[in-house]
């Protein structure tokens, strides 16, 4: 797939939503007004927001880069790699309901954003999933003769 066709992809369309409902969140909850210079930040919650920014930023460009790859590997490496920044964001979201956060109706709103994405997100990893289990059958049954 091209980058151009990424912006009709479900899943790319909902971590850019995911990406920008949590800068909307970190932007509102820190300290420290300039998110460029969170990570210098002396307070757990801007620690805490950097973070959330940052892996939210790298889901789409992930998808992006497994979309865009012909190594099957690196499609189910970068799948497991979103996994794991899904299940950060949501202990991100806890880290900064128990730092105080009381406007807990944007915890809310990206806990729901993180469903929404969980759900497109396992289609596309079925998608290459089922993908990579048929390409490895070729590949065996090629090498067989």
């Amino acid at each position: 797939m091209s980058h151009q066709n990424l912006g009709s992809l479900p899943v790319y369309q909902k971590a850019l939503d995911l990406c920008t409902l949590s800068r909307e969140l970190a932007s509102f909850v820190t300290y420290n007004k300039n998110m460029l210079t969170l990570y210098q930040s002396q307070s757990l919650r801007d620690h805490i927001a950097d973070s959330l920014l940052t892996d939210a930023v790298l889901i789409p460009q992930q998808i992006a880069r497994a979309e865009t790859s012909d190594s099957i590997s690196d499609r189910m490496k970068s799948a497991t790699f979103i996994g794991i920044m899904i299940r950060n964001i949501s202990a991100y979201i806890n880290g900064l309901e128990q730092d105080g956060v009381r406007e807990k109706e944007y915890l809310h709103l990206l806990r729901r954003e993180i469903r929404i994405f969980r759900r497109s997100f396992k289609k596309w990893r079925r998608s290459i999933a089922h993908y990579n289990k048929h390409s490895e059958t070729w590949n065996f049954r090629e090498y067989l003769g």
